[in-house]
């Protein structure tokens, strides 16, 4: 069975599937198609805790952002008409251009050509700027981007930070060039069977602001597989036509209110309908940091791992020394000089098996924990398998320098 997870920017990678994980465990074997975008390097041995490229979220403990700035609003009556929340939001939906410099072979010289294109959101206007959301594979590896506004005018936008694991990126634009401003609704509100629509620019720039309805289909969480390691997204389904270039748009309710920003979609032969938003309420603090700081601040432990479960039985018995039950886990491949881990004594070669008290059996499980659920400078308990033996350490939580 031919699948493939697509995501809506043009043109379309080819994607390394991620090891199943929860709901979508029946379909880790054949996911063939692009899930997290173009450009995007997959890695074996991803660096824990923000990640040099190896590894660097719903809201992160360590990260006490104020909202303030964005505040959900109380998610209004479903009766409101569809077609006036549309009326009130599309404007504010924009295409987004990734230009990346690329060798023209006829000249022998290097030229700016569009590499993909996709959607965003302007959220924000604040004096002269104004602020569009958009997915970070959309602007991976651009050089430059352009945003294409309703009224069809280019605009040279700034990528004010981006995060490879969330799929979120914020861009910048003179905000005397935008008109209307989308607002944020509550999608932890959001309920099964409820009226939604996909606003985006499908198969590019030529159908921009297309529209399409649905409902919300499900809440789920979609393991993906990014240039800085595997992630578990918390993802809203929803049967509203997704398509390639809606990446970076926008999922309405029936008030007009952003529930989520389109991010992906699987496609094969004989399914429909299967199309995923990143929840607003994910999507905020997100952002919100990105604006700040201009990336996410990450609890950091300073090594490269590898999932127990993709080594050998006789790698697992002769060079880590595991008992013949410990089949999972997180596997130390290397240790960074100065890092917490280098400063706690952890060794390549340690499996880590818990943290805090809580099972770890994968490198997505350690690092979903230590981002959702500890914040920089704390201290964690991490258990680990060495030579034979069963052993815990305990070392503080640091930030990683850049």
């Amino acid at each position: 069975m031919d699948m493939n997870m697509t995501r809506y920017e043009q043109p379309m990678p080819a994607y390394k599937p991620p090891k199943k994980r929860r709901f979508f465990s029946w379909l880790a074997a054949s996911l063939v198609g692009a899930v997290i975008g173009s450009g995007l390097t997959l890695y074996a041995a991803p660096m824990m805790g923000i990640p040099s490229t190896s590894s660097s979220t719903k809201e992160s403990k360590e990260t006490n952002v104020s909202t303030k700035t964005l505040p959900l609003q109380p998610t209004k009556s479903a009766s409101n008409n569809m077609v006036t929340a549309i009326e009130n939001v599309a404007d504010a939906v924009v295409g987004v251009v990734n230009i990346q410099k690329q060798a023209d072979f006829f000249s022998d010289s290097v030229q700016d050509q569009e590499a993909g294109t996709g959607s965003g959101v302007i959220f924000k206007k604040d004096g002269n700027i104004a602020y569009i959301v958009t997915n970070n594979h959309v602007i991976e590896g651009a050089n430059k981007v352009e945003v294409s506004l309703a009224d069809g005018e280019k605009v040279k936008a700034e990528i004010v930070g981006a995060d490879p694991l969330t799929d979120l990126a914020v861009l910048k634009i003179p905000s005397s060039h935008v008109k209307k401003v989308a607002v944020f609704g509550d999608s932890s509100q959001l309920r099964i069977g409820e009226q939604v629509a996909a606003i985006g620019n499908p198969l590019g720039l030529d159908l921009s602001r297309t529209v399409t309805e649905g409902i919300v289909s499900g809440k789920r969480t979609m393991p993906i597989s990014t240039s800085e390691g595997e992630w578990e997204l918390n993802v809203i389904q929803t049967d509203a036509a997704i398509n390639p270039g809606n990446s970076g748009g926008a999922l309405i309710n029936s008030a007009g209110q952003v529930v989520g920003i389109n991010s992906l979609k699987i496609s094969q032969t004989g399914v429909e309908g299967l199309g995923f938003a990143i929840p607003s309420e994910d999507v905020k603090p997100i952002i919100e940091q990105l604006m700040q700081y201009g990336k996410i601040k990450r609890p950091y432990l300073g090594v490269q791992l590898v999932d127990v479960s993709d080594l050998s039985d006789s790698v697992r018995k002769e060079q880590l020394q595991l008992p013949s039950d410990v089949a999972t886990g997180a596997a130390v491949t290397a240790v960074e000089p100065f890092s917490p881990a280098a400063d706690a004594g952890i060794q390549t070669k340690d499996v880590i098996v818990a943290i805090n008290g809580e099972k770890v059996d994968s490198v997505a499980a350690l690092r979903k924990y230590l981002y959702t659920n500890t914040k920089i400078g704390e201290r964690v308990q991490i258990e680990l398998w060495r030579d034979g033996s069963k052993k815990t350490v305990s070392l503080r939580l640091s930030e990683r320098s850049q």
